[in-house]
């Protein structure tokens, strides 16, 4: 999928660029933003090294009254699956961005005929992303209990790995 800008009622999503980089620096320098990926903040250099080989691509920030407020992607997998990712700033918690930015996200998605289905993950104990995924219509498929060097708190009850395909997300928009 090449990232095209998305436009909601509250958010305007544009590809990834590098003038965006300070504001991905940011956000993975908060330590609740990062609390179920790392388990801490990212240094801004560890920041920068994660962020800079993967700009272009796939991925959006989400612009609030013209400033960033989070962060989509949509990775394509083999067999017609795709992956959704998203971060927001904690500053916009608790306002429905996440979702309706994902939900821009994955629509543009499913104009893609060869898209089967959007898959998301996250830790069982991440209840707020979880919630992202059910406002999505996604469901809970199965959750996967994963070996880790450092374990975060909370991995022991492993990752829930949710999907919507294409006929189940056409249902919801009618």
């Amino acid at each position: 999928m090449i990232a095209r800008e998305l436009v909601t009622e509250r958010l305007r999503l544009v590809p990834i660029s590098e003038r965006d980089l300070p504001f991905l620096v940011e956000l993975d320098g908060d330590p609740e933003v990062m609390r179920h990926l790392i388990g801490r903040a990212r240094t801004p250099q560890e920041a920068t090294d994660f962020w800079a080989p993967q700009i272009p691509g796939p991925q959006w920030v989400g612009h609030l009254d013209g400033a960033p407020v989070g962060w989509w992607a949509l990775w394509p997998r083999e067999g017609g699956i795709a992956e959704l990712g998203y971060r927001l700033a904690r500053r916009a918690w608790g306002r429905g961005l996440a979702t309706e930015g994902a939900r821009a996200v994955v629509d543009a998605a499913f104009a893609d005929p060869a898209l089967r289905v959007v898959r998301a993950e996250t830790m069982v104990v991440n209840e707020g992303s979880r919630g992202v995924m059910r406002r999505l219509g996604m469901r809970e498929v199965r959750v996967e209990v994963r070996e880790w060097e450092d374990p975060l708190p909370g991995a022991e009850l492993g990752e829930v790995i949710a999907e919507v395909t294409r006929q189940e997300w056409s249902s919801t928009e009618e």
